[in-house]
């Protein structure tokens, strides 16, 4: 069993690697509700949401707005930062760290079972993108 205390000393890659399939889990619930049934078409719906570049226009946006606390602010630096042992094959290393940043956060928050804040930060991203 993962204590609260076991989350909190994971590599911000470790977080990042269960924010990707929430993540990506939340957007694609999210499109098959939008009524779309065509895998194509679910595809191209998705990647709206969750390619890099599309992740770190998400975050930038969170933080102008003043959504994130700071708290996470510095789990999604913790993550931007850290040192991935691969990159995106179609993003740019830029958008790549934020990206590897957003989803430390959503795993985060999962881990730590804040599924109420973390609700809300996956509206937010439907909202703003």
């Amino acid at each position: 069993m993962i204590t609260k205390s076991d989350i909190g000393q994971m590599s911000p890659l470790v977080w990042a690697y269960m924010g990707d399939a929430v993540y990506e889990k939340f957007i694609r619930e999210y499109v098959i509700k939008q009524g779309l049934c065509k895998n194509g078409l679910l595809h191209r719906k998705s990647i709206k949401y969750v390619s890099a570049k599309a992740q770190s226009k998400i975050v930038h946006q969170l933080e102008e707005i003043n959504f994130l606390t700071e708290e996470e602010k510095d789990i999604v630096r913790r993550g931007r930062n850290s040192n991935p042992h691969s990159t995106a094959k179609n993003a740019d290393i830029i958008d790549y760290k934020y990206a590897t940043g957003f989803e430390a956060l959503i795993g985060y928050l999962y881990l730590e079972e804040r599924h109420e804040r973390l609700e809300e930060i996956l509206k937010k991203c439907i909202e703003i993108n």
